[in-house]
């Protein structure tokens, strides 16, 4: 077993590592989370560690917030909300999890997010291109967002 056997191991040692690490990170971070907003909040600010994300908005002015699934994931249903008319920063964090923001189908939603992993609208030619926009930015590590209008 020459190189591409060290290779290996250290390739999943250092994965191993980073797990370790994020777990231990989670673990602290779960201790600040904060309770679950009011559906009808026109900013969140929500945190699925070690459980399932699932929360429906209700807001007349949705503005954003903030997101985080760290070994974890749901859903995000935004399908009840209205945009605020200059639009919304979402920030979103997905340390090994992620999972889905349902938005209403005229929505214009700018993805950027960086990292292992990240976020795509699914919607594809069917999403508008005009009008206030949500725009969800953050980080993904080994993790992501779907943009979805319909669960699926």
């Amino acid at each position: 077993m020459g190189f591409l056997g060290r290779l290996l191991r250290l390739v999943i040692l250092a994965f191993i590592g980073v797990m370790t690490v994020s777990a231990a990170l989670a673990f602290q971070r779960k201790k600040d989370a904060p309770p679950p907003p009011d559906p009808a909040a026109d900013e969140i600010d929500l945190a699925a560690i070690f459980e399932e994300l699932d929360f429906k908005s209700e807001a007349t002015a949705f503005r954003g917030g903030r997101v985080e699934c760290w070994f974890g994931g749901g859903t995000l249903d935004l399908r009840g909300a209205t945009l605020h008319p200059d639009g919304a920063l979402l920030e979103t964090q997905a340390v090994f999890g992620g999972g889905s923001i349902l938005v209403p189908p005229d929505w214009v939603v700018e993805t950027n997010v960086i990292g292992i992993g990240g976020a795509g609208d699914a919607r594809g030619s069917d999403a508008p291109q005009a009008g206030p926009r949500l725009i969800v930015e953050g980080t993904a590590v080994f993790g992501g967002w779907g943009i979805l209008t319909n669960e699926g």
